[in-house]
């Protein structure tokens, strides 16, 4: 490092042998690349970006188990009215996964976390995962005679878009 008289040492505050220009956007310390996180309003260092997850993980131990419910019960019925659909299940099972959403974000309150759009996802799987196995069930045990295999795919089918349409939709994810 050159230091030259009557400059400001301009280093890392988490790497003081880096010499630095850059800024966080926010606290404005000064931050080498190597610890810089590019957001949309700029770099900043990561105690910062520790601050505002705190911020964005708003929900509370009880949205946990309420968005599991709630998405699998929906998801439940959304596989039931699905299972005589057919094809039309490629429709309906984004719409279904539109609704969980909703109803899990309305019952929620509107907070959020990674996690939660997770759980919900994941319920919302296991939602349809009853009419998968009995489809199943009844193709094994009759032999075919229950059912053909184009119900297994539709529901198969069901609990792969509704999932991803849930989780899509929590997230915030635009496609």
């Amino acid at each position: 490092m050159s230091e030259m008289p009557g400059l400001p040492q301009t280093v890392c505050y988490r790497h003081p042998d880096r010499e630095t220009l850059l800024r966080c956007s926010r606290c404005d310390r000064y931050i080498c690349t190597s610890c810089a996180v590019l957001t949309p309003t700029g770099y900043r260092c990561p105690e910062c970006i520790r601050g505002q997850q705190k911020v964005y993980e708003t929900s509370q131990w009880w949205d946990y188990p309420l968005a599991f419910f709630l998405a699998g019960l929906i998801s439940l019925l959304g596989s039931w009215v699905a299972q005589f659909m057919g094809f039309f299940t490629i429709f309906i099972a984004p719409v279904a996964g539109f609704f969980i959403a909703e109803a899990v974000r309305w019952a929620v309150r509107k907070r959020r976390s990674r996690l939660l759009f997770r759980v919900a996802a994941v319920a919302a799987a296991l939602g349809g995962l009853p009419i998968f196995l009995v489809t199943l069930l009844s193709l094994i045990m009759l032999g075919g005679a229950g059912g053909s295999i184009l119900s297994l795919v539709w529901s198969g089918l069901y609990m792969v878009l509704v999932t991803s349409s849930t989780y899509y939709r929590l997230s915030g994810i635009q496609v």
